[in-house]
């Protein structure tokens, strides 16, 4: 299985301040120890770069995420992002341009999606996004 990560469970693996709990956050250490495929994409790498502060700090996500595999969306996937925001916004589900996206990366791909934003469990329900649960 194929799987891409959030930053939301990206930002709490990565945090030197407390060790993360997260059921999702052990999962991707899990992962990355071989049990499943982990990639990612330039819109996270861009995410976890603009919260995190220090050229160290930035060299070191960079360097860690130059390993995965980075997923490039063409024309149609952002087309077809814009048709899945819209599509929830009907259904009043609000989800963001980003995270419309990440979403349509994983449907197109068949990878399941590793997140703690429950924006992504409501869009879900509207759409053929596979969200990993334990």
């Amino acid at each position: 299985m194929t799987l891409l990560v959030d930053t939301s469970v990206w930002s709490l693996a990565l945090r030197r301040d407390a060790q993360a709990s997260e059921p999702e956050v052990q999962y991707l250490k899990d992962a990355l120890f071989g049990s499943e495929v982990v990639v990612t994409t330039g819109l996270i790498l861009q995410e976890l770069l603009q919260g995190f502060s220090g050229s160290r700090a930035q060299a070191q996500i960079v360097e860690r995420f130059s390993a995965l595999p980075l997923l490039l969306p063409d024309r149609d996937d952002h087309i077809n992002a814009a048709i899945l925001r819209n599509a929830c916004r009907r259904a009043g589900v609000q989800i963001g341009t980003v995270d419309a996206l990440l979403a349509q990366l994983c449907i197109r791909h068949e990878m399941m999606l590793l997140t703690t934003d429950k924006d992504f469990t409501y869009a879900a329900k509207h759409c053929p996004l596979r969200i990993w649960s334990l």
